[in-house]
């Protein structure tokens, strides 16, 4: 599968947000977006932006929950697809669903201090769902669900170091149950929107797909 392999930092100074993809890099003062609030390239510093179309303020925020959850175009328009396919709000399924992928939701837990780790986790065999090896990244979890890093691969510093971190910082979202000390969690119930603490506005991509 197709991946973008270039620089993330400069991901977040293009959106004007930081989308946490480099793990406790993003808290620390070494965060790029900290240290130059502008948009990437030589003319960031000093460029005049024209006003934003509304087209462009779609696109920016079509942009911005690609990056977040680290997927491409088309990837990302098949979840658009089927989020559009099922009951209720497209925007709200959207986000849902993609809350509920594997390799968010092994971050979501704290065994990985980004999502390019967690998912890197999940491709190389590290984490079980109900008791069996599950390596795809994009597989949907569900209510009862439960992960846990393979007997095997508890032993790995990373990912004890980002558990303990997690457990200190208390970040677990409510529809998770962590054991932090078996490195194990279960899918407690669906994600609500207001359970989602990203900075999205989901109808915006709806708009845009709906042109």
């Amino acid at each position: 599968m197709a991946r973008y392999r270039d620089a993330v930092c400069k991901l977040c100074r293009r959106e004007k947000i930081k989308l946490f993809l480099k793990g406790d890099r993003c808290y620390s003062e070494k965060c790029a977006l900290d240290k130059k609030p502008y948009a990437p390239g030589q003319h960031g510093p000093t460029a005049r932006r024209a006003k934003t179309s509304e087209f462009g303020i779609q696109l920016r925020e079509k942009q911005k929950v690609k990056r977040l959850y680290g997927m491409l175009e088309k990837q990302f328009r098949l979840t658009y697809e089927k989020a559009a396919s099922r009951r209720g709000k497209t925007g709200e399924n959207l986000l849902i669903m993609l809350e509920q992928r594997l390799d968010n939701t092994v971050f979501r837990m704290g065994f990985a201090r980004s999502l390019a780790e967690a998912r890197q986790l999940v491709k190389h065999s590290h984490i079980e769902m109900n008791g069996r090896k599950c390596n795809i990244p994009s597989a949907q979890v569900g209510k009862n669900d439960v992960l846990c890093v393979r007997e095997k691969s508890r032993a790995i510093a990373l990912v004890k170091e980002a558990s303990e971190s997690a457990a200190r910082k208390g970040l677990i979202p409510a529809w998770l149950s962590v054991d932090h000390n078996a490195l194990s969690g279960k899918v407690v119930d669906e994600p609500k929107r207001d359970q989602i603490a990203v900075p999205i506005q989901e109808q915006l991509i709806v708009e845009l797909y709906s042109r």
